[in-house]
């Protein structure tokens, strides 16, 4: 029985210029995926138009380049991906697991029992039909009271019960917008994507996911959540961040060393001061995941339960 090719990627959002924690992130999915001769895609997750810079994506492009980090396949834009999201809503919906909604942000604040990690806990309110009088604004999906439970490749098992901790969660935006949930399952498993490497923020959307994953019938990929680079305040760094933003021509060399070193690789020291690209290729060969740490400079990057 012959294994399959691992498939990984990169997935930025084109909303300013690539800042460090980005850049970690895509070491590590670049890395995991090429040690095994696995691909390595680019997805612009251009989903949100209001917030997309004019110019972004084309800078992170470049900045990509200039660190040795070249993606296979064409790279996928989220902003032509409508149909194909259409078409999972489509299949949700003859399920019988999406419903109308009519509340606002404010209504589910006021009457959800308790906040959840990522805000209000929807309280199902419109499960059973909208009320009398009210319009639709978001379409959500109805969620199971039950345990999604998978294996993490740096945090190990872990399990979150979707209804308590979030509840019906959207899919479609009262702004008409895909959410990010239902629109990143439909392009990883269009793609083939079956590793799934990224930063730690992101560790509790991973049972949306796979919930989304076993609704559409599609492959869940594994997942390796890597620690998040935080400022001097304990923040996570980002592209809000004025001094996030990557130069590399102050040293491609430097910045890849910082982020394999963050990800608790060993450089060896004859490789100061060599080139990025020998320094990627070395990374490559000697990666080691169950070096990855989930904490950095005493920081944990798990800071939200599951």
């Amino acid at each position: 029985m012959s294994v399959a090719q691992v498939v990984g990627r990169f997935a930025p959002s084109p909303t300013g210029p690539l800042h460090f924690g980005s850049l970690v992130a895509a070491v590590g999915s670049y890395c995991l995926a090429r040690r095994v001769g696995g691909k390595w895609l680019l997805r612009m997750e251009d989903l949100d138009p209001p917030r997309v810079v004019p110019g972004a994506a084309d800078e992170i492009l470049a900045t990509l380049e200039s660190l040795g980090l070249y993606w296979d396949e064409a790279i996928v834009w989220q902003s032509q991906r409508t149909e194909a999201y259409l078409a999972a809503l489509s299949k949700l919906r003859d399920k019988g697991l999406v419903f109308e909604c009519a509340c606002s942000r404010k209504e589910i604040l006021l009457s959800a029992p308790h906040p959840g990690e990522e805000g209000p806990i929807y309280p199902g309110t419109c499960r059973s039909g909208l009320r009398p009088g009210r319009k639709p604004r978001a379409l959500r999906i109805v969620v199971p009271q039950e345990q999604v439970c998978f294996s993490d490749g740096v945090f190990g098992p872990l399990q979150q019960v979707l209804a308590e901790a979030v509840g019906d969660f959207v899919l479609r935006r009262a702004d008409g917008l895909f959410a990010y949930q239902l629109a990143v399952v439909v392009d990883d498993a269009a793609a083939g994507v079956n590793q799934v490497v990224r930063g730690a923020d992101l560790l509790s959307s991973t049972p949306r996911q796979i919930f989304l994953h076993a609704c559409l019938g599609t492959p869940v990929p594994a997942y390796v959540h890597l620690p998040l680079v935080v400022g001097g305040d304990g923040k996570k760094i980002s592209k809000r961040n004025a001094n996030s933003r990557l130069e590399p021509e102050a040293g491609a060399a430097r910045l890849l060393d910082q982020a394999l070193r963050l990800l608790g690789q060993k450089v060896p020291g004859c490789l100061q001061g060599a080139p990025a690209t020998e320094l990627l290729s070395w990374a490559v060969q000697h990666f080691d995941q169950a070096a990855i740490p989930t904490a950095v400079d005493g920081l944990m990057v798990n800071d939200f339960p599951l």
